[in-house]
């Protein structure tokens, strides 16, 4: 790469390389430690003479900017911080518009791993020291040598054929998924999927119904796309159907494990919600962002499998059954959305990075993925087991567990007989190293009954009874005379 240094005429030459190399680092454009070309090739590259860019090297080594070795080259050395220049700015047009996207908030962002409890009840993590590292690098060399003839080339929009069709099996092996491959579109994690039918179906004003609690981030995202976001209370069969307001164009939903509670969508509520969405014209996201890990009764039907009128978009990520950082996902769309969503997808990035695509299909295709989820599904139910034990032991006077079957996250909630100042007991659990989520943060309106949101993705088996004793004793402080009315007489391990 050549350094970027601009000679005009043919006067003063040196003179015009010295004050260039001299602002750029005095500036800091070029980087304390970088080296420069040598003389003879940054001569060659801007027509000058040789002598004319070593008597230049010269002078900025003699001003300490430059540092010469002998034998290796000319190294920028960076003179001490001065006062940054000041900046003249000037009133944007959109100057409103950058002051909303500023104080609008980022719900869920994890801070760096220093900042972070060593107990963590983290949503929306899987264990990372069980991903089956070698095997992926198995799949992604394989995928290096796949990529080899086609590189330099876009991939398809919709996603590599091989990885769609193995998403399009193991969706109908697992969750029982109706489509073909040409149905499947993939995407940057599901996250991107959801901004992508946002983008594609609503206009400004159109109303969107979520759950209420739920999803921030789908809740915030399709406000920031200029919807009206519309709360639809959740109870114990999930969503209120009855309450979706008329007009509604968007109906999002987390049906296989409500999203923070964890209850599943009982069946009459979701042939509701299908007759519902076809009596308003809307379509249904479904997101199934962690049905994969199921614990106990018989698996449900996803909405995509029942719908019979082409209004269920089925949203999946494996953020949760492998790696977030590889931002994989799919959308299984009705056929007719497909064109218009791709044709989005198109303009939004082109297409979804192939290597890691091609890597995904073989990994799928080779079993790795299934047998990398009995693996966790094991780890997980032992996790799951223990904060039932305390649950449902030492810490019942205080709290409920809201029946869950599947997913890596439980809620308990704050019986309603017990005052229990949540502020204090996250506070006081932090102090301790003990990283806790409220059940409040979800709602977007007035907060129902406040609790624990449990995700036990990203901490150890063993931990969880260190960390349970500690909100034990906490709570033991903060609510003394909800003991006495325990309702199991387990006092924890």
């Amino acid at each position: 790469m050549e350094l970027h240094i601009s000679i005009e005429g043919t006067r003063d030459l040196g003179g015009q390389l010295y004050r260039q190399l001299s602002d750029a680092i005095r500036s800091g454009r070029l980087a304390d430690g970088q080296q420069l070309p040598p003389s003879r090739l940054l001569a060659s590259q801007l027509g000058l003479s040789r002598k004319t860019v070593s008597d230049v090297y010269d002078r900025l080594g003699y001003e300490k900017l430059l540092q010469g070795r002998v034998g290796v080259g000319s190294f920028v050395q960076a003179p001490p911080a001065s006062a940054p220049k000041p900046q003249h700015t000037v009133a944007l047009a959109s100057s409103a518009r950058l002051a909303r996207w500023e104080a609008a908030p980022r719900p869920l962002v994890q801070g760096p791993k220093s900042e972070r409890a060593r107990y963590a009840f983290i949503g929306g993590r899987a264990t990372p020291s069980l991903f089956p590292q070698e095997a992926w690098r198995s799949c992604v060399l394989q995928a290096l040598r796949q990529d080899r003839g086609e590189r330099g080339n876009y991939a398809p929009v919709e996603g590599l054929a091989g990885l769609r069709a193995a998403i399009a099996g193991h969706a109908a092996f697992s969750r029982g998924i109706v489509c073909t491959p040409e149905q499947v579109l993939v995407t940057a994690g599901a996250q991107q999927a959801l901004s992508l039918l946002g983008l594609t179906l609503l206009e400004p004003g159109d109303t969107v119904a979520v759950e209420e609690p739920g999803y921030p981030m789908a809740r915030q995202l399709y406000a920031c796309q200029g919807a009206t976001v519309v709360g639809v209370p959740v109870d114990a069969e999930g969503m209120q159907v009855a309450q979706i307001p008329d007009g509604t164009r968007l109906i999002y939903v987390t049906p296989a494990h409500q999203f923070p509670l964890g209850m599943p969508m009982s069946m009459a509520r979701r042939q509701a919600l299908l007759a519902r969405a076809r009596e308003l014209g809307a379509v249904i996201v479904e997101d199934d962002y962690d049905s994969a890990y199921r614990y106990e009764g018989r698996p449900t039907d996803s909405l995509q499998s029942m719908d019979l009128h082409g209004l269920v978009v089925h949203v999946g990520s494996f953020s949760k059954t492998m790696l977030p950082e590889l931002r994989l996902g799919y959308a299984v769309l009705p056929p007719a959305l497909l064109k218009a969503v791709q044709t989005v997808k198109y303009l939004h990035d082109w297409h979804t990075p192939s290597l890691n695509q091609l890597a995904l299909a073989k990994f799928i295709g080779d079993g790795h993925l299934l047998r990398h989820i009995r693996r966790c599904h094991e780890v997980y139910a032992a996790r799951r087991a223990r904060l039932q034990h305390w649950f449902h032991g030492a810490l019942a006077p205080w709290f409920e567990l809201v029946p869950a079957t599947a997913g890596f996250h439980m809620t308990a909630l704050v019986r309603a007989s017990v005052a229990l100042d949540m502020a204090q007991l996250l506070r006081r659990a932090r102090q301790q190293d003990v990283g806790l989520l409220s059940v409040a943060q979800f709602y977007h309106g007035q907060a129902g009954r406040d609790g624990l949101y449990l995700g036990y993705g990203a901490i150890d088996t063993l931990d969880i009874d260190a960390a349970l004793a500690i909100v034990h004793a906490i709570v033991q402080q903060l609510a003394p005379s909800s003991a006495s009315t325990s309702v199991a007489s387990d006092s924890g391990p």
